[in-house]
């Protein structure tokens, strides 16, 4: 039988600092394939080269990742500023009326970091541009030196609703996660949930109120050892699950707040 398709969302990057290429992290495709049991496809995130039809009818669900570039401020009604950092016009041309069709046809998406906040301003909200600068918010980003298992290493606790799908998911309401984002949510957008929190208060966990379907987005990066962290393997067996539900034609169980 064939596995599910899901489509993993890709970045702009220079090859040899020359060469543009659309490219996405290999722990994205061995997360798709190896813990939700699906086919990972990489998406050319630009509105040149694909449409939203055409990436609904050829996939079964979105993998939203994480990039250096971020969601223009202009997206939310903002002034582009310096510590909005760089942007990607065409991921976000193709992205956000993504989510958006997705949320209405109850097509399955996850997202993760950038794409938890696309998520967020698809619906409607808007973020900060530099999370650590907020009084009492600890710094966000990546550390910038060390090892790749340093730089996605454990590093703050997140606390989900009682109850709520996260909960469902995860089977606890307290979990450890890395984190490696600069920006957060400001003003969460229309039917979003914020579920899961940060010690300092930082929205990490978020939900599109009655979705049809899987709606799940997280801050941090769970991709990163996805077939052994006690987190992330949840998170994306729940995500597979969704998109064989919706490749066999069926809707899946809504992950909702239960009480």
């Amino acid at each position: 039988m064939l596995r599910p398709v899901v489509g993993i969302i890709g970045n702009v990057h220079l090859l040899n600092d020359q060469y543009p290429v659309h490219a996405g992290g290999s722990m994205n495709s061995n997360a798709v394939s190896a813990v939700s049991q699906c086919m990972p496809l990489l998406i050319p995130a630009d509105p040149n080269l694909v449409s939203v039809p055409e990436l609904m009818e050829a996939c079964d669900g979105f993998v939203l990742t994480g990039g250096r570039p971020n969601v223009h401020p202009e997206e939310y009604g903002e002034a582009a500023t310096e510590a909005h950092g760089a942007f990607d016009r065409a991921r976000d041309a193709i992205v956000l009326p993504l989510v958006r069709a997705c949320v209405e046809r109850g097509q399955p998406f996850l997202g993760i970091c950038r794409g938890f906040q696309e998520v967020n301003v698809a619906m409607g909200g808007s973020l900060y541009p530099e999370i650590r600068e907020l009084p009492g918010r600890m710094n966000h980003r990546m550390p910038p030196d060390g090892t790749i298992e340093e730089k996605f290493a454990l590093r703050h606790e997140v606390t989900v609703t009682e109850g709520g799908p996260f909960h469902q998911v995860f089977g606890a309401t307290k979990v450890m996660t890395n984190t490696l984002h600069g920006q957060g949510i400001k003003t969460p957008g229309a039917r979003i949930v914020i579920d899961g929190h940060a010690p300092d208060g930082t929205p990490e966990a978020i939900y599109v109120k009655d979705a049809p379907g899987f709606t799940l987005g997280v801050q941090w990066h769970p991709e990163w050892d996805a077939a052994n962290d006690p987190v992330s393997r949840p998170l994306f067996t729940a995500f597979g699950d969704a998109c064989r539900s919706w490749k066999a034609g069926q809707l899946p169980v809504r992950l909702q707040k239960t009480a």
